[in-house]
C-alpha cells in the first residue's frame, strides 16, 4: 500500500493493517460465494444451508465478546496471531469435512465469513490499533482505506469463486474436490495473515496491559449504538452474501461463477464509494453520512426483491451495492471518536458482537423462506428494518458529534 495514497500521519502499522485487511478480504470473497453450493453438493438442504451459515454468525459473535471484554489484558499483537491460527484451522477442517453436524461445531469456533463484510473475531483488536495509527481528523479516511482494502479484495476473491468450477470441467475432477482446494487457500491465506501480525510494532499495544478496564466512561452511549447496530445488522442477516447467491439460483437459475461476476462488480463499486464517504462525513458529519447514503440503498434493495427478471434484479443489487457500504467507515470513525483509547476494543467488540448476534438468526430464516418460495421475500424484510434503523439513528444521534463533526 503507497504511502502517498494514505492520510499524511498514518504508521507502518496502518499498511501492515491494510494488507492483513486485504488478505481475509479476499479469502471471504473466495468462501462466501461458494460455501452454499460447496454445502449443497455435500448434499445438505437450503434450510441446513441456513443452519451453517447461522452458527458462522453466532460463534463470530462469541468470540469477538471474548476478544473485546475478556481478552482486553492481553497484548493485541497476540491475539492477532491467534485469531489467524484460527483462521488456518478453519480453513483445513472445512476442505476435509463432510458431516452436517462437524461442519456446523466448525463454522461455529472457526472465522468462515458468509457476508461480503467482515464479521470476525479480528475486528476489535484491529480497528482499535488502526485508529491509533492517525490524527483523529484522518480516522474516516483511514477506516475508509481499511474497508476498501477488504472490500476491492473480496471483489476479486468473489470473481475468482468461479475457478473451482471451471478447473473441474477442464480436468475432469468433482466440483466439489476443486472447491476443497478454495477452502486450503483460505487456511493459507489464515497463515500469511499471521506472518504481516508478527511485523506490528510495539505501538499497537496502547490500550491493552493489566489496568485497562473496558468501557469504564463510554458504556451508556456504546450500548446504545450497539442497539441500533443490531436492528441494522438482523435485517442485513436476510441478505447476507452466501444467500443471495442462493436466491439468485433459486430465483433465476444464475449460476456460481455469473453470481461470482455479480458480487464482483458489486463489492467493486461498494468499495469505491469509500471515499465519498469520508469526503462526505467531513462536510455533513458522520450520522448524516450513515443514514442519507443508506436509505436509498434499502430501497434498492426491496426494488430487487419485487422486480420479475434477472437483469433488474441485479441492476438494482448494483445501484444497492453503489451506496450500502458508505455508511461503513463513517460508523467505525464515529465509534472511535466518542469513546477513549484505552476502551476503543471494547466499544468495536460491543457495537460489533450484537450486530453479529442479530445477523445471526435471520439466515436461517432466509433458508426457510427459500425452501418454500423463491420470491424475494428476504430482501423485502432486509429493506424495510434498515430503513427503519436508519431513520431512527438519525432521530436519536444527529446531535451527538464525533472527530469529524467537529
Amino acid at each position: 500500500m503507497s504511502s502517498r495514497l494514505l492520510p499524511a500521519s498514518a504508521t507502518p502499522d496502518a499498511r501492515r493493517l491494510l494488507w492483513t485487511r486485504s488478505l481475509r478480504g479476499f479469502a471471504d470473497g473466495v468462501v462466501s460465494v461458494l460455501l452454499a453450493d460447496y454445502l449443497l453438493r455435500l448434499g445438505f438442504s437450503a434450510a441446513q444451508v441456513g443452519v451453517v451459515v447461522t452458527s458462522t454468525l453466532l460463534g463470530s459473535a462469541v468470540l469477538t465478546i471474548a476478544v473485546g471484554l475478556g481478552a482486553h489484558r492481553l497484548e493485541h499483537r497476540i491475539l492477532l496471531l491467534a485469531a489467524s491460527a484460527l483462521m488456518l484451522l478453519t480453513g483445513l477442517l472445512f476442505a476435509g469435512l463432510r458431516g452436517f453436524w462437524p461442519i456446523v461445531v466448525t463454522a461455529f469456533v472457526g472465522t468462515i465469513n458468509p457476508s461480503s463484510g467482515d464479521v470476525s473475531v479480528f475486528l476489535p483488536t484491529e480497528q482499535a490499533v488502526l485508529a491509533e495509527t492517525v490524527r483523529p481528523r484522518e480516522r474516516t479516511a483511514i477506516f475508509a482505506w481499511y474497508n476498501l482494502s477488504g472490500t476491492f479484495a473480496g471483489a476479486v476473491g468473489a470473481l475468482v469463486s468461479g475457478l473451482p468450477d471451471r478447473i473441474s470441467k477442464s480436468l475432469g475432477v468433482a466440483v466439489v474436490t476443486a472447491e476443497q482446494g478454495a477452502f486450503l487457500l483460505y487456511a493459507a491465506l489464515g497463515g500469511c495473515s499471521a506472518l504481516v501480525y508478527s511485523r506490528l510494532s510495539r505501538r499497537v499495544e496502547l490500550g491493552s496491559g493489566p489496568n485497562a478496564r473496558p468501557l469504564a466512561k463510554s458504556k451508556r452511549i456504546v450500548l446504545k449504538l450497539a442497539a441500533f447496530f443490531s436492528l441494522d445488522s438482523f435485517g442485513g442477516g436476510f441478505v447476507v452474501q452466501s444467500l443471495l447467491v442462493l436466491w439468485l439460483y433459486r430465483r433465476f437459475q444464475l449460476s456460481p461463477e455469473l453470481t461470482g461476476a455479480i458480487f464482483f462488480g458489486a463489492l467493486l463499486v461498494g468499495a469505491l464509494s469509500q471515499f465519498v464517504s469520508s469526503w462526505l462525513a467531513g462536510r455533513i458529519g458522520a450520522i448524516r453520512t450513515m443514514v442519507f447514503t443508506h436509505l436509498p440503498a434499502n430501497v434498492f434493495l426491496i426494488l430487487a426483491g419485487v422486480v420479475p427478471t434477472a437483469p433488474l434484479a441485479v441492476t438494482f443489487l448494483l445501484l444497492r451495492a453503489s451506496l450500502s457500504s458508505m455508511d461503513v467507515p463513517a460508523r467505525q470513525a464515529y465509534v472511535m471518536a466518542v469513546v477513549p483509547p484505552e476502551e476503543r476494543a471494547a466499544a468495536a467488540s460491543m457495537t460489533n458482537v450484537p450486530r453479529s448476534l442479530a445477523s445471526a438468526i435471520p439466515p436461517t430464516l432466509t433458508g426457510l423462506l427459500l425452501a418454500r418460495s423463491s420470491f424475494g421475500w428476504p430482501l423485502i424484510i432486509a429493506g424495510v428494518l434498515k430503513g427503519l434503523y436508519d431513520l431512527l439513528l438519525l432521530a436519536q444521534f444527529r446531535h451527538v458529534a464525533g472527530a469529524e463533526d467537529t
